[in-house]
């Protein structure tokens, strides 16, 4: 009895169980016009292999009900390459998103084992900036927040030159890169406040009191949740969708929710 109610809970609910984890990020020097400034992230939507209309609905709702600034899509669209039908869906599901500001993507290694060329059209049409190795500035009057996004590390189209080339000023920048333990390299530059990746899933399956069994290459350091590296603060989100086996574990889909503040006086 035991095995048949892991079996559907780890089939049939864990998977549609999102959590919605609110994360404060404290950063030195935000301008004040960016004091609340809400980001609201979701990764590895792989929706090809783990969606249907009705999850992503759920998920667009959710993400629309955080009335974000700007939503951040950490990569990995799909696993194979997309047919028709996925195609439709993650297009319309893009569309519906409603950020005060813009919806901002970086590529993911299994976009590159599918088809980047499909998934850049579909971004495309559906008005979200893919930061191709490029950085994105919001204004607010005279005051900047900086957006950079890499292409994927893992592939080898991660050009971390031609970004930092483009941060020219000391505004708060914060970086999107699929593979979390990218920040070991990010961080030591001195140019990042904030790192946001996926690409682990959270290991997926993950038993109580340990670390995740099985994790990806560039996943394994820095798995899930919150970590301090320097002056850097690196956040990986568990992801949405799911590579084959579909299934979840003590590790449930997730949506995140930045609020950036100032730092506060001592």
């Amino acid at each position: 009895m035991l095995a048949v109610f892991t079996l559907v809970y780890t089939i049939q609910i864990e998977p549609y169980w999102f959590e919605i984890v609110s994360v404060n990020i404290t950063i030195p020097q935000l301008a004040p016009a960016f004091k609340n400034f809400k980001i609201v992230q979701i990764s590895d939507l792989h929706v090809d292999t783990s969606m249907n209309r009705r999850k992503l609905d759920k998920i667009v709702q959710i993400i629309n009900q955080q009335q974000p600034d700007i939503v951040a899509i950490t990569g990995d669209f799909f696993t194979y390459k997309p047919d028709f039908v996925s195609t439709n869906l993650l297009t319309n599901a893009l569309q519906k998103l409603t950020p005060k500001e813009k919806t901002i993507a970086v590529l993911g290694n299994h976009d590159y084992y599918s088809d980047p060329s499909i998934i850049r059209k579909i971004l495309a049409q559906s008005n979200v900036l893919e930061l191709e190795n490029n950085v994105y500035t919001i204004k607010r009057g005279l005051e900047k927040l900086q957006i950079a996004g890499l292409d994927d590390y893992l592939m080898g189209k991660s050009r971390l030159d031609l970004v930092l080339a483009q941060l020219v000023t000391d505004d708060v920048t914060i970086l999107l890169v699929h593979e979390p333990d990218f920040a070991d390299i990010s961080a030591p530059t001195g140019k990042f406040d904030l790192e946001i990746s996926g690409h682990s899933h959270g290991g997926q399956v993950r038993f109580p009191f340990r670390q995740p069994d099985v994790l990806p290459p560039y996943g394994r350091k820095y798995p899930l949740g919150r970590y301090q590296i320097g002056n850097m603060i690196q956040y990986t989100n568990r992801g949405v969708g799911m590579i084959p086996p579909a299934i979840r574990f003590n590790s449930r889909p997730e949506i995140t929710v930045f609020i950036l503040n100032e730092e506060k006086n001592s």
